[in-house]
């Protein structure tokens, strides 16, 4: 993902309010960006099944404390942020 979209989905991020819960290295309520994405990258589905929970939140996947869902989120913006927190462990996302 070039920086330039990078740019736009941390954007995305923070006007969305995930960042009230998420930063990209590091724990605060919820999971840290890269954890989310070390655990599902380079599984088959893992795009589809990170939009769903994002979309429908959950609990017990990360912890006992609930993630609310997101029902507001657009297909592509649900999808140019999945992708973002899926490439994080390859490296080749700009911080």
């Amino acid at each position: 993902m070039p920086a330039i979209e990078a740019a736009r989905v941390e954007k995305l991020l923070a006007s969305h309010h995930c960042l009230a819960c998420h930063r990209r290295d590091s724990k605060v309520v919820g999971p840290a960006f890269v954890d989310v994405g070390a655990r599902y990258h380079g599984q088959p589905g893992a795009e589809a099944m990170l939009a769903e929970r994002i979309l429908k939140g959950g609990r017990g996947h990360w912890g006992p404390v609930s993630m609310p869902p997101q029902p507001q989120l657009d297909d592509d913006t649900l999808k140019a942020m999945t992708r973002w927190i899926l490439q994080l462990p390859d490296g080749s996302q700009s911080r």
